[in-house]
């Protein structure tokens, strides 16, 4: 029997040989002398005796024994070698006791190099195990700032908590997000049973994910498990049958295909025009009554200026519409469970529902995968998600304007900057703000502070004490607020409080817009064209962004704001063009795109102040920040 065992690894072994060959990739094992010096091998650090993954020794330590074996560890050399003995005696011994001798092995970058037990290896994974005992010497690479090390050193961190080294992941910052959406926090250690109910999942989902297609997949399987959990949570995993995860796969597949996407966003930075096939006109016409929209949001018009700004814009396309749309607002979504408003909505007979927070996302989320009929929209930024689509504006582009202003009536003294929450979009027009401040006055220096570090007050209190008269306060005020401390870029004489100019969010243009594409049918052929997640980035050249000046700026500096106003809105000038200088001496040398603009975690070089850390913001702002913030508002919850 261990001899037609030898001949049937052997058969493994030539298939693999020609595959790889076919490939022009080396056929052999990876040789780990090849690639690490031996003088890094002897600094190595003894782990002990550990149980490894099968599936992760991928190599051998020396060339001795490499060309004994294909790239699978199956063995190549003749039937009646004395290599061929050795082998089928290992054979005979594991089906009648089992391999018990530990092999020995070097560990780098998450994978095992064989030392002593190639054979021993090579039975095993004839068999199908999947843990081998080792003797384990830690390798560690140098830290050079690339993707691959740096998610090694994120696994080392994961690996300290959880004493689990199987679940990898392309993207840093997973093993965090892992870790925070299995209700653990950041330095939380697990339990014995925490790593049995996790491999239990983690290798059932494996078998529904592979069982799909996933191994044709370029991403990993944790890739995939993270965007399950981050849909359906945690809980919809653990402890279930292989045919109920097996269902929820096939429910998100389009959202775990988009995983092996390097860039994972189709940014549309303006409305295309495109004309509706014959196809749509045969389905609108087929259409009766008005489109129902719903608009939920977190919060209501007197107690937020940004609900009030939204629900403005849903009056808008209630009177251009008239009967064709029928809308209907949701407030406090938040106050209950999110996704049961947005399941009232639906059943409420909405088709079309715009989510405006970003902290309606995974409601959103959740019930778009459920309601693959419905069309369902967030409003916030740089999020992945295949199936509902998120939607913002390029309001740093008005900060840009106001910027100027703000550095033309400076003169030799600073201007202030008061900011809400560290997410996507917010530092851009920071950094814009500063731009345009430092376009007009170099040498004056824009001093940042948060509102949701420690209160709004407390902020603005901290910037006049600097003796700040200019500040750019937030975007929007609350209905009924008048409030100097609340909105627009701000003049501090004395007592008195003068707005000068105001970044204006012009929703009612940006869901007229939308609503319009909705009807044509040509909203829905951009998704079914493109295979990455879609979000909406619009700005002045869509009309959905403008700048307010009241009369209190000089003429000459409203001349300004008209000009740059224009080349913005004709795409003939841009902000973040050309050698830009950050805080700490670092150059971004050419055109920002709009993905990293979106993704900005940096401050310019003439901003005083920082990105604040994730343990100094309110709960509202860390609630915020978990879903939508920045990577460097995130970092300290590691």
């Amino acid at each position: 029997m261990p001899r037609f065992y030898y001949k049937e690894a052997q058969r493994r072994a030539q298939r693999e040989f020609r595959a790889c060959t076919s490939r022009g990739k080396y056929p052999y094992l990876p040789v780990l002398d090849d690639f690490v010096s031996r003088d890094r091998l002897n600094r190595g650090v003894d782990l002990g005796q550990l149980q490894i993954p099968l599936e992760f020794v991928v190599g051998t330590c020396t060339g001795f024994r490499t060309n004994a074996f294909a790239r699978n560890f199956m063995p190549l050399l003749e039937e009646n070698s004395e290599f061929a003995d050795k082998w089928q005696a290992l054979c005979q011994a594991h089906i009648e006791e089992g391999i018990r001798d530990p092999i020995k092995v070097y560990e780098y970058m998450n994978r095992y190099y064989v030392q002593e037990g190639n054979k021993r290896v090579s039975v095993l994974k004839f068999f199908g195990a999947d843990m081998v005992s080792a003797g384990v010497t830690q390798i560690l690479p140098e830290r050079n700032g690339s993707k691959e090390v740096e998610l090694y050193y994120e696994l080392l961190d994961f690996v300290r908590l959880s004493r689990i080294s199987y679940v990898e992941f392309s993207r840093p910052g997973s093993y965090l997000q892992l870790q925070q959406l299995l209700g653990k926090g950041p330095e939380e250690r697990w339990t014995e049973e925490d790593r049995r109910d996790f491999a239990s999942a983690y290798y059932a989902f494996r078998q529904a994910y592979e069982s799909h297609g996933g191994q044709q997949l370029s991403s990993t399987v944790g890739d995939a498990m993270l965007a399950v959990i981050k849909v359906y949570g945690y809980p919809a995993l653990r402890n279930k049958l292989a045919a109920e995860i097996s269902r929820l796969v096939s429910s998100l597949w389009e959202e775990i295909v988009l995983q092996q996407q390097e860039a994972q966003i189709d940014v549309k930075l303006a409305p295309e025009e495109k004309k509706p096939g014959i196809w749509a006109k045969v389905l609108s016409a087929g259409e009766k009554g008005p489109l129902r929209v719903a608009f939920i949001h977190d919060k209501t018009p007197t107690e937020s200026g940004w609900t009030n700004g939204h629900e403005q814009g849903r009056l808008h396309v209630q009177r251009v519409f008239g009967d064709a749309i029928q809308t209907t607002p949701y407030f406090n979504a938040l106050d209950g469970d999110p996704l049961a408003v947005i399941r009232q909505a639906i059943r409420d007979g909405n088709t079309v529902i715009f989510t405006t927070s970003p902290r309606l996302l995974p409601a959103s989320l959740r019930a778009a995968v459920e309601y693959p009929k419905v069309t369902i929209l967030n409003c916030s930024l740089n999020k992945s998600h295949r199936y509902i689509r998120t939607y913002y504006a390029r309001m740093y582009e008005a900060k840009f304007i106001i910027g100027a202003i703000a550095g033309s009536l400076a003169g030799v003294d600073s201007v202030g900057y008061l900011c809400d929450y560290p997410i996507y979009g917010q530092i851009a027009g920071i950094n814009a703000f500063a731009l345009g401040v430092q376009m007009v006055n170099p040498r004056t220096k824009v001093y940042l502070e948060w509102s949701t570090v420690g209160g709004t007050e407390a902020a603005i209190r901290r910037l006049t004490q600097r003796d700040i008269r200019l500040i750019s306060a937030r975007d929007l005020t609350r209905k009924g607020d008048r409030s100097w401390t609340s909105f627009g870029l701000c003049l501090i004489s004395g007592e008195d409080r003068v707005i000068l100019a105001a970044p204006v969010w012009k929703w009612g243009a940006y869901y007229e817009a939308m609503l319009r594409r909705i009807q044509d049918k040509s909203f829905q052929a951009e998704y079914e064209e493109s295979e990455k997640a879609l979000n909406y980035y619009w700005g002045m050249s869509a009309g959905v962004v403008a700048l307010g000046c009241t009369d209190k700026v000089p003429p000459s500096t409203r001349k300004l704001a008209e000009l740059l106003q224009n080349c913005i809105q004709a795409d003939l000038y841009y902000p973040f063009r050309g050698k830009l200088y950050a805080q700490g001496g670092r150059i971004l040398d050419g055109d920002l795109t709009p993905e990293q603009i979106m993704g900005m975690d940096w401050l310019a070089e003439n901003i005083v102040g920082s990105i604040p850390d994730y343990n100094e913001l309110s709960e509202t702002g860390k609630a915020t920040v978990d879903m939508v913030g920045v990577e460097a508002a995130s970092k300290d919850k590691r």
